[in-house]
């Protein structure tokens, strides 16, 4: 049997506390269940094991050794029964709290927080416009010049080492007379001015020929990651095998053809490509600023009572997406938290901005949505999530259970048509 009840906890009418209670047949299931489990790894003398009897086992180990197995066992059907009989619909995962629990019943308490009341007091007439996209010439020359170093060529030369040749050169790092580990390396090429080495070591290999040999005292930064090299000063004996230097390549038939663009076989129709993609990435940045803006002064006329477990959810997804993006990079969390000598707590803090902006514009978008009647058709739905599917070059079944289903493609639809309405109300 289940009984529903809301209390006068709080003031606030989105959040609930809605209370179940498990008795009569359910629970006695319930506790059976949890003592069938229980039995097969009891050791009770006199019986095989998990052949215990219920009044030995009782009598034993308590009636009250069952109350949490059952209480977990239950606990989906009390919260799916409090769903059901509040009609209510959580923006978060539901705190449960187990208010009381004995051999005739358990009882739970659901919080659960709904969509709070958004009042968006104006959202139309802001007379915001998108900055207008140039390209210089300046600009276009700079990404040539990218575009020329990518594909430079490394040529031996005569002479000394200078500032932006490539050396190469074998190396070895003694502290107080004895090598290192880590400070040995055999025809390594360095690019000096990179600023890959020691503070100090490139600028003593320049001058330097090749066959030469030289000991170069540097001394390790005080942050450095080993601690015994920490701030301590070193002699690295290097010699120099070879000297290169990079050559810019001439926009001759042979570059085109290396640069694989097609239909650029010209200095101009490479800079008219340059063009095009410096625009393209303009117009992008320029879009996501100008709906920033939007959606910035928007949020200034918005009336809304955000749940503090609202913004720690987000949190928690934000903190899921920069995990992912270290984990791209090769660098756990861990690894990070002792980079940046922060924690886990300083990352949430630095969150907690953006994570509550994100909240309040998806509240505040998804009340003019209500306001200005924007709706999506499930036919319409159904034809993005083909769309994409084809995009990523993914089944549609296995598309739509990785983004969440064809509700999210139509809520990400609904969002989409919203901005876009925000735009036109607000030119």
């Amino acid at each position: 049997m289940a009984n529903k009840k809301e209390t006068n906890e709080t003031k606030k009418k989105n959040i609930h506390e809605i209370t179940i209670k498990i008795d009569g047949d359910a629970w006695k299931e319930a506790l059976d269940k949890a003592f069938n489990d229980k039995k097969k790894d009891a050791k009770v003398d006199g019986f095989r094991k998990g052949k215990v009897p219920k009044d030995i086992y009782i009598k034993k180990f308590g009636i009250e050794s069952l109350f949490i197995p059952a209480a977990d066992l239950v606990l989906q059907d009390a919260y799916t029964k409090a769903m059901e009989e509040s009609k209510l619909i959580p923006v978060v995962q539901p705190d449960v709290n187990l208010k009381d629990i004995n051999e005739e019943a358990v009882e739970f308490s659901f919080k659960i927080i709904t969509k709070p009341e958004v009042n968006v007091k104006k959202y139309k007439g802001l007379n915001i416009k998108p900055e207008k996209v140039k390209v210089t010439k300046e600009e276009i020359e700079h990404e040539l010049s990218h575009v020329l170093e990518r594909y430079t060529e490394l040529v031996t030369k005569e002479g000394k080492v200078e500032n932006g040749n490539v050396a190469v050169i074998d190396f070895e790092g003694f502290k107080d007379g004895v090598a290192f580990d880590g400070g040995k390396g055999e025809n390594y090429s360095l690019e000096i001015g990179s600023n890959t080495f020691i503070p100090g070591f490139e600028d003593q290999v320049i001058g330097m020929s090749v066959g030469e040999e030289k000991d170069i005292n540097v001394t390790f930064p005080e942050d450095y990651q080993v601690g015994d090299l920490a701030g301590a000063p070193v002699v690295f004996k290097v010699k120099v095998h070879e000297i290169k230097e990079k050559q810019t390549r001439e926009l001759d038939e042979d570059f085109f053809e290396d640069l694989g663009i097609e239909g650029v076989d010209t200095k101009e129709k490479l800079e008219a490509e340059i063009e095009k993609s410096i625009k393209a990435q303009k117009e992008m940045d320029v879009e996501n600023k100008y709906i920033d803006k939007i959606l910035e002064e928007v949020s200034k006329n918005v009336e809304v009572d955000i749940p503090e477990e609202m913004v720690n959810e987000e949190i928690d997804r934000l903190m899921r997406r920069f995990e992912e993006q270290m984990k791209m990079q090769g660098i756990s969390l861990d690894v990070y938290y002792q980079f940046t000598k922060s924690t886990e707590t300083d990352l949430r803090n630095q969150l907690e901005k953006e994570a509550y902006s994100n909240v309040l514009y998806r509240l505040m978008l998804e009340e003019i949505m209500v306001l200005e009647k924007i709706e999506v058709a499930e036919e319409e739905a159904e034809k993005e999530a083909t769309a994409l599917a084809e995009k990523y070059q993914m089944e549609k079944d296995q598309f739509l259970e990785n983004f969440g289903g064809i509700d999210m493609v139509k809520y990400d639809l609904e969002m989409r048509k919203t901005l876009e309405a925000l735009k036109e109300l607000n030119k």
